[in-house]
């Protein structure tokens, strides 16, 4: 609701991250009754990846998920720094991939690495990327593409394995 507004010019902040989470929990029943089998991997671009993070270590516990992939992660609100976002992602344990851009203002690489993150988390740096993963190809010699191709590697590579948790 919130992403289809804001295409159309509507310009209301998102819901709460922790109000959404019911909602995140019925879209994955939902599609385990629509028949999907086996071990999903959740997660979702920004604030979709912040509320796939917050539900993920229950349904990984429960069998149900395989993992977590982020696409920018919204560490903090851009220019303040000091309003993490990353309480929960300290003791994580369903294996998770977060794919970050070099330059995304909601969490820098020098930041980031203060953070004391869960071991379960591998940080993916994608070279210029803003918080969409987008380069400046002139500068970095990477075009969006080249950023979600290897996201979609990393990600086959990394959840493929026969044990998704031996990160």
């Amino acid at each position: 609701h919130y992403m289809a507004a804001r295409r159309y010019g509507h310009r209301k902040p998102p819901p709460r991250a922790e109000t959404v989470n019911p909602e995140y929990i019925k879209a994955i029943a939902d599609l385990r009754a629509k028949g999907v089998t086996g071990k999903l991997i959740i997660g979702g671009k920004s604030m979709g990846g912040r509320v796939a993070s917050m539900v993920a270590d229950e349904m990984f516990e429960k069998g149900e998920i395989a993992g977590l992939v982020c696409l920018g992660y919204p560490f903090h609100p851009p220019a303040k720094p000091e309003q993490l976002r990353t309480k929960h992602l300290l003791g994580l344990k369903a294996p998770t991939l977060i794919f970050q851009g070099t330059r995304d203002e909601f969490g820098t690489k020098y930041e980031v690495a203060t953070y004391g993150l869960s071991n379960a988390i591998e940080m993916i740096w994608l070279e210029d990327g803003d918080h969409d993963l987008k380069p400046r190809k002139a500068i970095s010699g990477f075009s969006t593409a080249d950023h979600l191709k290897t996201v979609a590697e990393t990600t086959a590579a990394k959840f493929a394995q026969p044990s998704a948790s031996s990160f």
